[in-house]
Parts: structure tokens; sequence; C-alpha cells
């Protein structure tokens, strides 16, 4: 069980990048529990694209779901750091419920509680870390993608003592399931990026509604919505932070997103080299097992290197990541750190699935394998959270500021 004790930044700075005890504990626990719970759903998740909703109750259950929010909002009280190990541990077992995690806890839960009201943290966060509720953040749009901001149309429209929205979300994470959604819309367009507005939206307003649950080539049971509102109409109270200043929201949440993503990476390429070690061990060919083949052991070589490397840039990204103030990201060291962490972490990862796919041979072509779930899923590892462009758009930015 997480408890409010378990910081992460210091202790596992002064460690020399090593985790502490507990820190160590939280994974192994994370781990042990995705095994056992979520490892045995993937094939069906796979398959027909179907979210178990057990998962968030469960997650719950484990005081997995609200580790950055207040116990008297129902929470757990403790850090980022920790988010992302359990992140790690899910990864491992059901990629699929990790990004589905994400989206929940960082995207939705983790934004709420830093940048909403009292009002609006009491009335929504109690149901979404007790897993009664499930959690989405809207942003990305048909015609808004990497220039999310910019190019965003959506717009919401004060009336009263509510806002009007009008527009369309598209690959919207946990949108088909979601019961609470962080929305972005325009309320001054003449500001473009800087006339931005958060709201929490919930299943069931009037005028909104999922317009399509959108077919996947990987992490299939993560499910994926376009979302339409239609003069659906949200209390003003809703609105989260101040009017026309939701960029700030936007871009703290994106550094915060881009080092928990890292985390999926980490944990699926730990389970791929598991995978592709124990086949190298056991298979055999010319009467020889392959994993005493030089070549073998040379793909072998790079994909622990390249783990490893990941895992302590990871590390650090979250240690850096887990003080970051209130308005903070979007600018500076932080901004630049986040966006080298998970352009390194989705390169390494796909370097090391490709490999263990390859040293799988045919078996790893089969699309009931789980190496070949992993496979398919590496892809969007570096496009989602900003493709691989705009990360490196990013770094390049502040490298000449």
């Amino acid at each position: 069980m997480v408890t409010a004790d378990d910081r992460g930044r210091n202790t596992f700075a002064a460690n020399g990048f090593r985790l502490t005890g507990d820190q160590e504990a939280i994974l192994d626990q994370a781990d042990r529990f995705a095994e056992s719970t979520f490892f045995p759903l993937q094939q069906k998740m796979d398959d027909e694209e179907w979210w178990p909703p057990e998962a968030m109750p469960a997650l719950a259950g484990m005081g997995f779901l609200g580790v950055t929010v207040a116990p008297e909002h129902g929470g757990a009280g403790s850090d980022f750091f920790t988010s992302g190990l359990i992140t790690q541990g899910i990864a491992r077992w059901n990629p699929a419920i990790a990004l589905s995690y994400v989206a929940h806890e960082n995207l939705c839960v983790n934004n709420i509680a830093r940048n909403a009201s009292e009002e609006v943290r009491k009335r929504y966060l109690p149901r979404l870390c007790d897993g009664s509720a499930v959690g989405a953040l809207g942003l990305t749009e048909p015609g808004a993608g990497s220039d999310a901001l910019g190019s965003m149309s959506t717009t919401a429209r004060r009336e009263g003592d509510h806002y009007v929205l009008n527009g369309r979300k598209l690959y919207i994470t946990n949108g088909p399931v979601a019961d609470v959604i962080l929305v972005y819309a325009k309320t001054d367009k003449a500001k473009g990026p800087k006339g931005i507005s958060a709201f929490v939206v919930e299943k069931g307003y009037p005028g909104f509604q999922v317009a399509q649950k959108l077919d996947k080539m990987g992490f299939r049971g993560s499910t994926t919505a376009e979302l339409v509102f239609e003069d659906c109409r949200v209390p003003a109270g809703n609105r989260v932070g101040a009017e026309n200043k939701g960029v700030s929201v936007v871009m703290s949440g994106l550094d915060l997103e881009r080092a928990i993503v890292s985390m999926v990476n980490l944990g699926m390429a730990e389970r791929a080299f598991t995978l592709a070690l124990d086949y190298a061990r056991t298979r055999q060919q010319f009467g020889r097992r392959i994993g005493e083949f030089q070549l073998v052991q040379a793909k072998l070589a790079d994909m622990y290197t390249t783990i490893e490397t990941m895992r302590t840039f990871c590390y650090r990204t979250l240690a850096e990541a887990n003080d970051l103030e209130v308005g903070g990201g979007g600018r500076g060291d932080i901004h630049k750190l986040t966006a080298a962490c998970i352009l390194y972490a989705a390169e390494g990862c796909t370097r090391v699935i490709t490999d263990a796919v390859q040293i799988f041979g045919g078996a790893g072509y089969m699309r009931e394998t789980e190496i070949n779930r992993l496979y398919r899923g590496t892809k969007l590892l570096e496009i989602g959270a900003g493709t691989t462009e705009i990360r490196k758009l990013i770094i390049g930015g502040e490298l000449m500021r």
C-alpha cells in the first residue's frame, strides 16, 4: 500500500540513481500485482479492444490511484516518483493498462489535484481515487495534433453560470470508458494559444458524446475514442484554473506526461529483454542454444546496455520532475529534460523490442505472442506525448535559448 511517507527525490538522488529500499518495495509490489491480476487479461484485451471494468477498482484497492492526491481528497499523499514506479511495474505485464493508468492517474487526476479549485477537487477526486470513476484528458483534435494549442478549434463560450463547448477531440485514451474528462477549449480565439481554458466534463452532460471507438494496432484494450461536444453546457465552476490561462496547465502537464510515459517504455523494454533472454537460453538450432552464438549475444548485450541507461535516465527525470511547481514546466531545464528522456526511452524501447523479435524469429511474427504485442505497441510511444520530431524541436529550442 502506498503511503504518504513514500517520498522519492532526495533519497533517490543521494543514492546515486539507485532506488531506496521503500521504492524497491513499491516497484516489486506493483510488478507482482500486475503479473497476477493484469497479465492474464492481455489476450482478450488485444483480441477485442476490450477494457476490463475491474481494472480501476483493483488499482484503487492497492492504493495505486490518487498517489499524488492529498488524503483529505481520497489519495495517498505520496509523490510523482512513486506513481512512475507503479507505472513501470504495470507496464511489464500489461502495457495497455499501464497506458490507461497514466491517462487516468497523471493526465486527469494529477492535473486536477494540482490546478483545480478546492470545490472541484472535493467533487471529483474521491471518485477518481477509489476507482468508481475513470479519468481522461481531451487535448488533441482532428486538425490539432503536434500543434495542439495553436490549431485547437474546440471553443467554450461563457453563458451565465455555464460554458458552452463545441468541437471534437480525437485519439483520446480512455475516451470510451471515461466518466470524468479534463477538456481544453479556446475561450478567446483572438488570443490563440493564450486564450485556452481547461474544464472538467462529466459523462452524461447534454451535448457530449463518444462519437466512435477507434481500432488500434497496439495497446489494444486501452480504449481510444473521438469525442464530440455540441452545445455541451459545463458549469462555470468546473473550469480548472483561470480563464484563458489553460496553457500553463497544458505545458506543465505535458512535461509530467513525458516523464511518466517514459516509464511505460522502460517497463516494456524490461519485459521484452526477459522474454528474449529466456528464449535464447532454451531455443536450440544447429545442436546448440541460440544464446551461445555471438551474434545473438551481441544483441542481448546491446539490449541490456540500452535498458540500463534508460532506467538511469528515467529515474533521474522522475526525480527532477517530482517537485515541479504548480504552473511550472513548458520551459527551461525540465522541459528539455523530459523531452530528452522520452525521446531516448521511446527509441531505446523500439530498438530493444525489435531485437527481441529478431531473436524470436518466426515466433516473434505471430500476432498472438506476447513479444508481438509489445512490438505492435512501440510505435505509439514515438508518437504520443509529442512525436519524436517535436521532442527534438523542444530540446533544440531550449539549447538555443
